[in-house]
C-alpha cells in the first residue's frame, strides 16, 4: 500500500538544516474525503532498462541547437495527462545520460510532467558521439569532468528555451539534477530567474558570488551518510540566508550519496529505500506547489 508522507522543512534557515520526516494521516484516512492533491504515488522501484521498456509513456529524442554551433541530444518523456503540463529538465549524474538517468526522466513524467533529459556529453565522445560512445562509466565520468562549464551552461539554457516553447508544455520549467547534475542545477539557478524551481539531489553548492545572483527557490535533498556533500549544508544554508535566497534543504538520515539510485536497487538498505520514497513524495508536492 502506498504510504503518504510529508517531509517537514524550514526555508530561509539561519543555522544548519532540519532533518525531519514523518508519516501523516490524510483527510481521506481521517474520514474527510479523498485528498487527491496530497497523495503522491511513489514510482515503483525497478531496474532502469525494465522501466524504460515497460513504460506506457511516449519517449522521443530531440536535437537542440546550443551556442558555438553545437547540438545537444535530449531524451524527452511525455506524461499521460489531459492538459498542458509543466516541464522538468533532468540533469544526469557524472556518468552521463545512461539508462538510469533516462528512467528517472520517465518517473518524473509518471508524476505528470514533461521531462527533458539532455546528454551533456553530446558530441564529446569517441567519434563525435555522446554518452553511449564511451566505453565505460569511468570513461564517461572522465569526459564529464573535462567539459567546459560555459558550454554546459549554454546547453542548459538551450534546453530550458525548448521546454518553454513546447506545444504540450504550459510554459513553466523547473530544473533538477543528481550528483554532478545536482551541482549543475544549483549553479544554473543563478542563470534564469524565470525558473519555477530548482531541485538539487546531493549536489554541491556554487560559490558565494553565484549564490548572490540566484533568483529562484532552491530545494535540496541530501543523504545523512554523505559527509562529502552534506557536511557543507549548514554553511550553504547560512550563505543563502545571508543573501536573502530561498533554500530549503532536507537531509535523510542514514541514506548515502546517490540514494535515489541506490534506493531502487534490489537489496537496497532500508535507509536508502525510505529516503528515495520520501524524496519522491516531497519532490512531487513541491512540483505541485504544495
Amino acid at each position: 500500500m502506498m504510504r503518504v508522507l510529508m517531509v517537514l522543512v524550514v526555508g530561509f534557515v539561519l543555522v544548519g538544516c532540519v532533518v525531519v520526516s514523518e508519516e501523516v494521516e490524510t483527510e481521506a484516512e481521517a474520514g474527510g474525503g479523498v485528498d487527491r492533491v496530497a497523495a503522491i504515488e511513489v514510482p515503483e522501484a525497478m531496474g532502469a532498462l525494465e522501466r524504460l521498456e515497460s513504460s506506457p509513456r511516449h519517449h522521443e529524442w530531440v536535437v537542440l541547437g546550443s551556442g558555438r554551433g553545437r547540438s545537444v541530444r535530449a531524451f524527452v518523456v511525455y506524461p499521460e495527462v489531459a492538459e498542458k503540463a509543466g516541464v522538468v529538465v533532468v540533469i544526469h549524474e557524472n556518468r552521463g545520460l545512461n539508462d538510469w538517468a533516462r528512467s528517472e526522466a520517465d518517473q518524473v513524467a509518471e508524476l505528470g510532467y514533461i521531462a527533458i533529459a539532455p546528454d551533456l556529453l553530446s558530441g564529446m565522445g569517441p567519434g563525435g558521439g555522446g554518452t553511449e560512445a564511451f566505453g565505460s562509466p569511468d570513461e564517461a565520468r572522465t569526459g564529464i569532468y573535462g567539459l567546459d562549464q560555459a558550454m554546459v551552461t549554454e546547453d542548459l539554457k538551450a534546453v530550458v528555451r525548448y521546454g518553454r516553447t513546447m506545444d504540450a508544455g504550459d510554459g513553466r520549467v523547473s530544473v533538477a539534477g543528481f550528483c554532478w547534475g545536482g551541482s549543475q542545477a544549483f549553479g544554473f539557478a543563478a542563470e534564469d530567474a524565470r525558473l519555477a524551481g530548482v531541485y538539487v539531489f546531493y549536489g554541491s553548492a556554487p560559490e558565494a558570488g553565484v549564490m548572490e545572483r540566484i533568483g529562484v527557490p532552491v530545494y535540496g535533498f541530501y543523504g545523512g551518510n554523505d559527509a562529502r556533500i552534506t557536511s557543507a549544508v549548514p554553511e550553504v544554508a547560512q550563505a543563502m540566508a545571508a543573501a536573502g535566497k530561498r533554500y530549503e534543504p532536507v537531509v535523510y538520515e542514514g541514506a548515502g550519496h546517490g540514494f535515489l539510485r541506490a534506493g531502487e536497487m534490489a537489496g537496497a538498505s532500508e535507509a536508502n529505500r525510505v529516503a528515495r520514497e520520501e524524496a519522491w513524495v516531497r519532490w512531487g508536492r513541491l512540483l505541485r506547489g504544495r
